[in-house]
């Protein structure tokens, strides 16, 4: 996906107070959803993420909301980069998009965290919970967001619309995601009232790290963001520890995480416990099933655009091959 560099550089030198052309437009490798680009112009770097091209699903891709929530969260204490502008005209580049600042951070790809010690994978993942907590304490009308989702059985709505997305990908009969489209809705926990703003694909490689230490520059990719319930970004961040090792979704499973230097399963719930002042959930069996679901469905996603040739990354057809391990996954969850 190759950017019209000469158009977006004139539409930026009119619309973006203090940017300079030419630029070069290079495309970030990973991200299976929306485009990210490294833009390189003659006022400085910059970081542009645009919706994909071709026919997408109803209320995906939407770069409008990522924006929104960039403005609002933008120093505060969650760390995000700086938003420049968001461009709605699809004639420009072919698609909306917007523009944040470039952070010089690193991402690491894998939970495992390889290059560093025990004591820094620690560290990270200490970094790593504090910052969800952070995120989750967050009043979102306080911040603007009070209308940025539906208030209330936020389980059940999710539940219903990721069924609805996973029929409108589906290829094939996978026999674990029948079980779960069948079995989670009656599990889902009675409302408890709680809402926060919740990432909705918090992972490690969407964390960007300061270079020399275990610090948080910036928490990237809010596309799935809305307002729900804080255990769900919790579970997906811990299915991390499940999933086995594989080059598209990298798990930990398998893992000798003491010896690494990773915090156990209940240490993780343990800390987010503390940092939250809220209590343990009451039914994790649940909030993991219903985790690898979710990715599940949306792996079917990436699966159903890679067949159409718009998914955004070179891995994007085996992402998708990962929905029925996911499924899986999330069907031995569910019976705890």
């Amino acid at each position: 996906m190759i950017l019209p560099e000469t158009e977006l550089a004139a539409y930026l030198e009119a619309n973006l107070a203090g940017f300079r052309g030419p630029l070069v437009a290079t495309k970030f490798k990973g991200g299976q959803s929306n485009p990210t680009y490294l833009v390189e112009a003659a006022s400085g770097k910059y970081v542009l993420r645009r919706k994909p091209p071709g026919k997408l699903l109803p209320s995906a891709h939407a770069v409008d909301r990522e924006f929104r929530v960039l403005q609002a969260l933008h120093g505060g204490p969650v760390p995000v980069a700086r938003p420049l502008h968001l461009c709605s005209d699809e004639s420009v580049i072919g698609s909306m998009f917007y523009l944040m600042e470039f952070v010089d951070g690193r991402v690491h790809w894998d939970p495992s965290l390889p290059d560093l010690s025990p004591a820094q994978r620690a560290a990270h993942y200490e970094a790593i919970i504090a910052t969800l907590a952070a995120l989750h304490a967050l009043d979102p009308a306080a911040i603007g967001l009070a209308d940025y989702g539906k208030p209330g059985n936020y389980f059940a709505r999710q539940v219903h619309r990721w069924t609805e997305q996973y029929r409108a990908s589906e290829t094939e009969a996978i026999p674990a995601m029948e079980a779960l489209i069948e079995r989670l809705p009656a599990r889902c926990p009675a409302d408890d009232g709680r809402v926060s703003l919740v990432h909705g694909d918090f992972r490690i490689d969407n964390l960007m790290f300061a270079h020399d230490q275990a610090r948080v520059l910036a928490v990237v990719d809010w596309e799935l963001s809305t307002l729900g319930h804080p255990l769900a970004d919790l579970g997906y961040f811990c299915m991390a520890l499940r999933l086995p090792r594989n080059p598209a979704l990298p798990g930990l499973a398998g893992l000798d995480r003491a010896a690494l230097g990773i915090p156990s399963e209940d240490a993780l719930l343990a800390r987010y416990s503390e940092l939250s002042g809220q209590p343990a959930p009451a039914d994790w069996s649940f909030v993991l099933a219903f985790s690898f679901f979710r990715l599940a469905a949306i792996a079917q996603g990436v699966a159903k655009r890679a067949r159409q040739g718009n998914a955004s990354s070179e891995q994007a057809a085996q992402a998708g091959q990962m929905t029925a391990l996911l499924a899986g996954l999330g069907a031995s969850a569910l019976e705890g």
